[in-house]
């Protein structure tokens, strides 16, 4: 189990609301502390402050017990994150990356998952201090957003 570690995720530029209820209630089960939501990922309110229902779908009401919170820029918030010396974790593919079942998590950590088809930018995964691969066997080299998430959050915090 987590042993009293804090941990957070960051969705950044997660078009689909779907995709961001899946996190919500993935994150809820995996026990996760609190939410960043960044860029165009869409928040679990409107802009009006009406309950998003295609969101609330398929979050099942994860949404309602996660903390969360919308930041415009994710770099400010990675740069605030590093002082206050979280781990960040990039789940991506990427030449620099490792094996997720390699990662040796600290006290604080946070966790970022990035866009459906293009994940997360250079500039971002350079912001990161590891980026954590699944390895893929079959033909399609990916997996969708909320499953890497949950394949890879449930086995780097020991669940």
């Amino acid at each position: 189990m987590r042993k009293n570690k804090e941990n957070i995720l960051i969705i950044h530029n997660v078009r689909s609301a779907q995709n961001v209820g899946s996190i919500f209630r993935t994150a809820d089960a995996a026990g996760v502390n609190k939410i960043y939501l960044t860029g165009y990922t869409p928040t679990p309110l409107d802009r009006f402050g009406r309950k998003r229902k295609d969101l609330a779908k398929s979050a099942l009401g994860a949404e309602e017990y996660v903390p969360w919170e919308e930041k415009k820029s994710i770099s400010s918030l990675l740069a605030k994150l590093k002082q206050e010396q979280y781990f960040i974790v990039a789940i991506e593919q990427d030449k620099k990356s490792i094996d997720y079942k390699k990662v040796k998590l600290k006290n604080k950590n946070a966790f970022i998952v990035g866009a459906e088809v293009v994940g997360l930018p250079t500039n971002i995964l350079k912001k990161c201090d590891i980026i954590a691969e699944i390895p893929m066997r079959g033909k399609k080299e990916s997996l969708n957003v909320s499953v890497a998430l949950g394949v890879a959050l449930f086995k780097i915090l020991n669940i």
